[in-house]
């Protein structure tokens, strides 16, 4: 799914004197002391916590602007879009999903790891008699937490193992999915489809603006992409998502060098830029979205927390080698090279870890406030276990950093596994970004504001 502190610490290629901060910000640390900050919040004066977060500071009824308004419609509109990124770059020639042949066996896992968790969800709220006061929340044990999912896989298999593409395909694939289910089967109030023409006037003015060679990433936002929010707002959309529709109107280049490829940081295209000017802050927004949402009493453990914790635990990595190996026996679809079944299931536990999107699909599919939202935001925080579950599987099975597999017989840790074919060996080139453009450092300055594919352009 749609993940918390997307940009792991092996992104950044500069060296930095702010080892501290830029440790916390790699490791998604705010968004732990967010979600920890308001679960002590939460059990100490739950009252004084709600008054806060709801409080109205302008307007009023479904427009009125409180606190999480502010956080969970405004700021995590940019995690999204950044989100939106990487699924629009994984579909570019060389993405990951490019080439369905090769994307198709972690396609169908992640169908799995959708599927099954849903299912067993809706099931479960069947037998105990709360479908009516619970069977909203069927998405939310269908998220990955791919920040989070990508740190634990890493502990586990070690930086060079074929699971770890594999695991990010699956969770990249996942975030496509869990945006289309969040803007279709979560709408935020009545429908207004007619609002849609302004978001498709959004998208008609950030490709004119492409057109016409505007390069700064500030003025993608100011114009379409306000206007592209402010459309979902009215159309009854969640307008946390309305920045993606503009996304694929950003300056971009033609290829796409893979998920969390250092040699991104080269790019200077606007697509790129985008992601450099607003990944820290969003590190930011993620910690002030826990403080917003993890507000819940520990007394709130319910059926809604069972639920969720069984789908995304249990159902989901049953779902996803189930999945897998039923495309191995009907569609004679294969695992990648260095990769076996144990590697499969301990992935499958891995992407358990559903906490950020989970905690908004929750928010989003329970209004107010109520003991069904809190039992499930319960059960969305309470899915840190699978990382626990995920290690403690994996060292069971025999599994070890950098281990030979013993049903490959292939050294997994080995640089052979990386996907050559879609990772292709040189950058192309921006179609909009001109070529004559001053190389620079690794990490484009984004504070001072200069052009990001130079200064003719703007």
């Amino acid at each position: 799914g749609l993940d918390a502190g997307i940009f792991p610490s092996h992104m950044s290629g500069e060296k930095t004197k702010r080892g501290t901060l830029k440790f916390l910000l790699d490791n998604s640390a705010f968004l732990i002391a967010g979600a920890a900050a308001a679960l002590v919040w939460a059990n100490l004066n739950k009252a004084g916590y709600d008054e806060v977060m709801g409080k109205v500071l302008a307007g009023e009824g479904a427009h009125a602007i409180t606190p999480r308004f502010i956080i969970n419609d405004i700021l995590m509109a940019f995690f999204f879009a950044i989100a939106g990124k990487e699924v629009w770059e994984a579909l570019l020639p060389g993405g990951p999903l490019s080439n369905l042949r090769k994307a198709a066996t972690p396609l169908l896992a992640t169908l799995g790891g959708m599927v099954g968790p849903a299912g067993l969800y809706l099931l479960g709220c069947y037998y105990t008699g709360t479908l009516d006061s619970l069977g909203n929340g069927w998405a939310v044990p269908m998220a990955t937490d791919i920040a989070f999912s990508y740190l634990v896989a890493r502990l586990i298999f070690g930086p060079g193992h074929a699971a770890i593409p594999f695991l990010l395909l699956l969770a990249i694939a996942d975030d496509a999915a869990g945006l289309l289910i969040l803007a279709v089967f979560y709408p935020q109030g009545p429908l207004a489809p007619v609002w849609l023409l302004a978001t498709l006037a959004a998208i008609v003015l950030g490709l004119l603006m492409r057109r016409l060679q505007l390069q700064r990433v500030r003025w993608y936002l100011i114009l379409p992409g306000a206007l592209s929010w402010f459309s979902f707002l009215e159309a009854g959309l969640h307008p946390a998502l309305g920045l993606i529709p503009i996304i694929p109107t950003l300056p971009h280049a033609h290829t796409d060098l893979g998920l969390f490829a250092r040699e991104e940081l080269g790019r200077k295209d606007t697509l790129n830029e985008f992601e450099h000017w607003w990944k820290n802050p969003v590190e930011i927004f993620l910690g002030l979205f826990g403080l917003a949402n993890a507000g819940v009493e520990m007394s709130s453990v319910g059926t809604g927390t069972w639920l969720v914790l069984v789908g995304l635990l249990i159902r989901n990595p049953l779902g996803i080698a189930f999945f897998t190996v039923l495309g191995q026996k009907l569609l004679r679809l294969e695992l990648p090279a260095g990769m076996g079944f144990r590697d499969l299931l301990t992935v499958g536990m891995v992407a358990g870890i559903g906490f950020t999107v989970s905690l908004f699909v929750a928010a989003a599919a329970f209004t107010g406030e109520s003991l069904e939202l809190d039992a499930v935001k319960m059960g969305a925080l309470g899915s840190f276990a699978a990382a626990f579950l995920a290690i403690g599987g994996a060292r069971a099975m025999g599994i070890r950093p950098g281990a030979a597999s013993a049903e490959t017989g292939k050294q997994e840790a080995s640089s052979e596994e990386a996907p050559s074919e879609e990772t292709p060996s040189e950058e192309a080139p921006s179609e909009e970004t001109p070529s004559e453009e001053t190389p620079s450092e690794e990490t484009p300055s984004e504070e001072t504001g200069k052009t990001e594919a130079g200064d003719e352009s703007a």
